[in-house]
């Protein structure tokens, strides 16, 4: 499952030269042009990583990254900005990013960062390929599983599911929780759907690997 990118840039040319080169790198990129058209596709889809332009319309990069952090939104983010000067510096880690591009940049060197914060926010590993059991492992750049080296077909909210336990590995995930990953605004969650997801998931991985939380979730332990 390709990694979602929400892209907040009002120099149109600019936003399609980054999400051609994005998209050609194997990433689904949403765009925006103002704050406010961002912070409205924030809340209506689960993103993998941000990147902020900082003086756009409407909203400022600044405003809306400091915005959803105090909403609880903890999605990884990179500013893309002209600005230089170590107040804006400052101004944008105090606002919860996790990483400060300056224009002119290579286009290399954000798909080197933004693979970074990807792997460090999801495993800290450097190894690609996480390993679950003795003949079972989980690649973490191509969101892919493999039993005996054989890909597993999972379809796509089984993939976000697991992806989501092996992020949250020890932690009781409530069932909002899941359904705001797994489901997007525009979608009813189905609480029968997600038992089915469950049970095809310890099929593969082994049923002792998912616990059910009496009235409050589900636990996900190696």
């Amino acid at each position: 499952m390709k990694a979602k990118i929400l892209l907040l840039e009002d120099d149109l040319s600019l936003s399609e030269t980054i999400v051609d080169f994005l998209e050609e790198n194997n990433f689904e990129v949403l765009s925006a042009y103002d704050g406010e058209s961002a912070s409205d596709m924030i809340y209506e889809n689960k993103f993998d990583i941000f990147l902020l332009d900082v003086n756009v319309p409407l909203l400022n990069g600044f405003e809306l990254l400091k915005q959803k952090r105090d909403e609880g939104v903890q999605t990884p983010a990179i500013y893309i900005t002209s600005l230089d000067s170590i107040d804006s510096l400052e101004t944008a880690y105090h606002s919860g990013c996790d990483d400060y591009i300056r224009k002119p940049f290579v286009l290399k060197e954000l798909l080197f960062r933004i693979e970074s914060i990807l792997k460090r926010s999801f495993f800290h590993e450097q190894n690609p390929r996480i390993t679950l059991d003795k003949n079972l492992e989980y690649d973490i750049k191509s969101n892919l599983l493999f039993v005996n080296s054989e890909l597993v077909k999972l379809n796509i909210k089984e993939s976000a599911l697991l992806k989501l336990f092996l992020q949250a590995k020890d932690e009781v995930l409530s069932h909002e929780r899941i359904h705001e990953t797994l489901w997007t605004y525009e979608e009813t969650p189905s609480e029968n759907a997600l038992r089915t997801y469950i049970k095809n998931l310890r099929k593969i991985i082994g049923k002792e690997k998912i616990v059910s939380i009496k009235k409050l979730g589900y636990r996900f332990s190696l």
